[in-house]
C-alpha cells in the first residue's frame, strides 16, 4: 500500500511538472529557399522564424524548406506563391525577372557606391513602389515584403589577366545567365557574353569555355573556381546581389493586424541579418583566395569612373527594353540620391 501510495504521489508529481502541450497555432508559414544551410538567405530565415514564433507568442508558426523540396525554379516558387502552396520564397532578380522584369533594375551596374547606399535605399520607400508594382502586375497575389542580400556584391573574376580598366576586359568570354541584361553589360565591356548553367560552370572554366564571370567572392569560393583556373577578381562591385522576399498576399492579409506586424517586424529582422551575413562570410573567403595565389585588384576611383562610363549604355537599354524600366528605373536614382545626401551630411556632422 505505501509503495503504490508512493508512486502514485511520484507520478502526480511528474505530471504537475511536466511543461504544459504547446498550444496549436494560429498560423503557419511554409518558408522556402532554393538554397543551402551556408547560404545567407538560410540565416536570415533562421532570424525570421526565431522572432516571428518568440514575438507572436506562439501564434505564427514557421516551417522551413530549403532546397528544392517544394519547388526548384523561380517562376514555378512564384506560381506557388501565387496560388498558396508556398507562403514566403526569396529569389534573385534574375529568378522574378520572367514574371516581374523591372526587379532587374537591381542588376544595373554601379548604381549603388556601397554597403550603406544600398541598405539605406533597400530599406526605403524604392522597395515599397516595387511592391505595388508586383502586386499589380500579380493581381494581388504576390506581395513583396522587403529586399535584402545574397552574397554580397558582383565583382569581376576571370583565369586570364587582372582587370584595371573596361580595356582589359576586351576578347574575354564571360559567364552570365540567359537574362538579356547581364549580357547587355558583358558586351558594354567589350567582352564575348556566355551563358553557362551554374553547374556547368567549374568545367567551362577548365575547358576555356569560358574565361571569367560575375560573382560575388564567397560564390567564387564556395565553388571552389579557383581550382578550375579563376585567379583574378577585380572589386569593381558592380551590382548589389539583392534578395527578393516574396509572401502570398492572401495569407498576409488574413492574419490581424497586430500579428501582420510581427511579420513585418520579422521581415526587417530577417533584412538585417542578410545584410550582415555576407559581409563576415566574405572575410574569410578574401584571404582563403589570396593565399591560394589569387590576384585581388581594387580600382582607383578614376578606374571605377571609366567602368560607370563604359557601362551607361546598359541604362538606356533597360529603360527601352523592361516593362516597367524607365518608372523602375527613376525611383531608384531618386532613391540613391537621398540616401547620398543623407548618409554623406551625417557623416560630415560625425567626423567634426
Amino acid at each position: 500500500m505505501l509503495k503504490t501510495t508512493v508512486k502514485s504521489l511520484l507520478v502526480a508529481a511528474m505530471v504537475a511538472g511536466a511543461p504544459l502541450a504547446a498550444a496549436a497555432a494560429d498560423f503557419t508559414l511554409r518558408a522556402t529557399a532554393n538554397s543551402n544551410e551556408n547560404d545567407e538567405d538560410y540565416d536570415g530565415l533562421v532570424v525570421f522564424e526565431n522572432y516571428v514564433e518568440a514575438a507572436s507568442n506562439g501564434a505564427i508558426d514557421v516551417e522551413l524548406f530549403i532546397g528544392t523540396q517544394l519547388c526548384s525554379k523561380g517562376a514555378e516558387c512564384l506560381q506557388g506563391v501565387s496560388d498558396g502552396s508556398i507562403d514566403i520564397y526569396i529569389s534573385t532578380s534574375g529568378g522574378a525577372s520572367g514574371i516581374f522584369p523591372y526587379v532587374q533594375v537591381l542588376d544595373l551596374p554601379y548604381l549603388m557606391a556601397d554597403d550603406r547606399i544600398a541598405e539605406h535605399v533597400l530599406s526605403g520607400d524604392f522597395t515599397r513602389k516595387v511592391r505595388d508594382m508586383a502586386m499589380a502586375d500579380s493581381d494581388g497575389t504576390i506581395r513583396l515584403m522587403t529586399i535584402g542580400n545574397t552574397g554580397g556584391w558582383r565583382n569581376f573574376a576571370n583565369t586570364k589577366r587582372r582587370i584595371a580598366q573596361p580595356s582589359d576586359m576586351e576578347g574575354l568570354k564571360i559567364r552570365t545567365v540567359v537574362a538579356d541584361l547581364p549580357q547587355e553589360l558583358v558586351r558594354a565591356m567589350g567582352a564575348s557574353p556566355t551563358p553557362i548553367p551554374w553547374p556547368e560552370l567549374f568545367t567551362s572554366f577548365q575547358t576555356g569555355v569560358v574565361e571569367g564571370s560575375k560573382n560575388g567572392i564567397t560564390d567564387i569560393m564556395g565553388m571552389k573556381f579557383p581550382d578550375a583556373g579563376l585567379q583574378y577578381v577585380t572589386l569593381d562591385g558592380h551590382a548589389y546581389m539583392g534578395a527578393l522576399w516574396w509572401m502570398n498576399n492572401a495569407k498576409f492579409m488574413g492574419m490581424p493586424e497586430n500579428l501582420r506586424r510581427v511579420v513585418v517586424d520579422g521581415f526587417a529582422a530577417l533584412q538585417q541579418a542578410t545584410f550582415a551575413s555576407p559581409k563576415r562570410k566574405s572575410i574569410q573567403a578574401y584571404k582563403d583566395f589570396v593565399a591560394g595565389g589569387g590576384d585581388l585588384y581594387v580600382p582607383t576611383p578614376e578606374e571605377k569612373a571609366m567602368f560607370k562610363d563604359k557601362a551607361a549604355p546598359v541604362y538606356d537599354w533597360f529603360k527601352a527594353n523592361v516593362r516597367g524600366g524607365p518608372e523602375v528605373f527613376d525611383a531608384l536614382v531618386s532613391a540613391v540620391e537621398e540616401a547620398e545626401a543623407d548618409i554623406n551630411g551625417g557623416a560630415m556632422m560625425d567626423i567634426k
